[in-house]
């Protein structure tokens, strides 16, 4: 997708300062890709990735350059392992441990849609910041798990709640209990992934969704992403007419007067967020 084609001008700049030099960041035509790359550690992540993960999250949410991100692991092997275990023992209280920055809210917090490349192990902590995104793909490589359960603690970072509302309860209760993972193939089946593709298409799958989704009118798309989260958290008639309110928002906006003359003109729409 062009700039001329999404009615923006060219980025702002080129992405956030990260220092821990275990997150990528790349952004090509208002799709950002963050790359969780620790392949050695299956791409555990360390406080300082977590921070740059962070950091990239923000920094998504406050550009106009962004208007829909990809998140994948780096190597053929793992989505992510989650928090490296061996750095939870440098925290020097429980209390310092439970307000640590935890990089799911982050992902959680984003406004723009997010799709999940799984590329390989979702485990932990990493099946937590899959849960985080809005769009989840993968690898017929890739496995499910969340087998905090077999080191004595359980996930802290939307494991349960989100995993019931993708999979079921019973299903969630046979993850979370057993600590045992789940194929790609039963994760579709489930409804935990919406694709299942050989490793070697996936990132030009998740790339292709975010530009098509880049290409939508933003306010319309980050609308869409809000009145779902709502819709999870409130009764159905509070839910549609929470509905209703945004979509009268969204038909305020110049991009949907935008869509509305595109359509009779039988053209392209040219948004500019606003």
């Amino acid at each position: 997708m062009s700039n001329e084609a999404s009615g923006s001008t060219a980025p702002d700049s080129t992405g956030p300062v990260l220092t821990s030099g275990n997150v990528g960041f790349e952004l090509t035509d208002f799709v950002a890709v963050i790359t969780i790359s620790r392949p050695e550690k299956l791409n555990s992540v360390t406080q300082p990735m977590a921070d740059d993960l962070v950091l990239a999250s923000d920094w998504c949410n406050d550009s106009d350059s962004v208007r829909a991100v990809v998140l994948t692991g780096a190597g053929p092997k793992a989505f992510s392992a989650g928090s490296d275990i061996t750095s939870l023992d440098k925290y020097s209280t429980p209390w310092d441990f439970r307000n640590r920055a935890d990089y799911c809210d982050a992902i959680r917090r984003l406004r723009k849609p997010v799709i999940a490349a799984v590329n390989g192990y979702a485990l932990g902590g990493g099946l937590e910041t899959a849960l985080s995104c809005d769009i989840r793909i993968a690898a017929d490589t890739a496995k499910f798990g969340a087998p905090e359960i077999k080191l004595g603690w359980i996930g802290g970072g939307g494991m349960t709640t989100f995993l019931a509302q993708s999979i079921g309860a019973s299903n969630a209760a046979l993850m979370l209990m057993t600590g045992d993972p789940i194929d790609a193939d039963r994760a579709l089946a489930w409804g935990l992934v919406s694709e299942v593709l050989p490793g070697d298409q996936l990132i030009t799958r998740a790339r292709e969704l975010a530009a098509t989704i880049a290409s939508r009118p933003p306010i319309a798309a980050e609308t869409a992403k809000a009145n779902l989260h709502a819709s999870a958290n409130l009764p159905q008639e509070q839910a549609i007419a929470y509905e209703r309110d945004l979509q009268t928002i969204c038909f305020a906006t110049e991009d949907a007067t935008e869509g509305r003359a595109a359509f009779a003109e039988r053209r392209p729409g040219v948004y500019h967020r606003r």
